[in-house]
């Protein structure tokens, strides 16, 4: 059995799994709405995970009605969730009941600390292997260190 992720199936064979023609597959590429993996050759190479994205991307055209750009949206936003679940979840890994897991670092930046480590008042350099979550600044953002 294939793995979701094996980019294995070319144009024609993806276009006939997805119920599509070849140009729309490639057209929903140049739009950046399902952007298939490349051979050296620059041939399109598509996985089992890239058709079913391409069936959902069917429906919501064909059956709510949902124009390309609002596709493009839903998808950019759903990933933007998966993204944030497996962070949480990440973030949970640390998490121990009854202790405290994140904390203040010596710029303000809010910090989680490995287990059983704790940051030293008036420490002025980087937390070494922490992460920061938040950071004051006007946009904010999550980075990884």
């Amino acid at each position: 059995m294939l793995a979701e992720d094996a980019q294995v199936y070319v144009i024609s064979v993806a276009a006939e799994l997805a119920g599509m023609h070849p140009q729309t597959l490639r057209q929903y590429d140049r739009l950046g709405i399902v952007s298939p993996r490349r051979t050296r050759g620059r041939g399109r190479r598509y996985s089992w995970r890239d058709i079913e994205q391409l069936r959902e991307v069917h429906r919501l055209s064909q059956d709510e009605g949902v124009n390309l750009a609002g596709i493009k949206r839903i998808l950019d936003l759903e990933a933007e969730v998966a993204r944030l679940t497996q962070q949480v979840e990440y973030l949970r890994s640390f998490a121990e009941p009854g202790r405290r897991v994140f904390t203040a670092g010596p710029t303000g930046d809010v910090i989680a600390m490995r287990r059983g480590q704790r940051a030293r008042m008036g420490e002025q350099r980087s937390t070494g292997g922490a992460i920061v979550l938040w950071r004051p600044t006007r946009r904010t953002e999550i980075t990884y260190r």
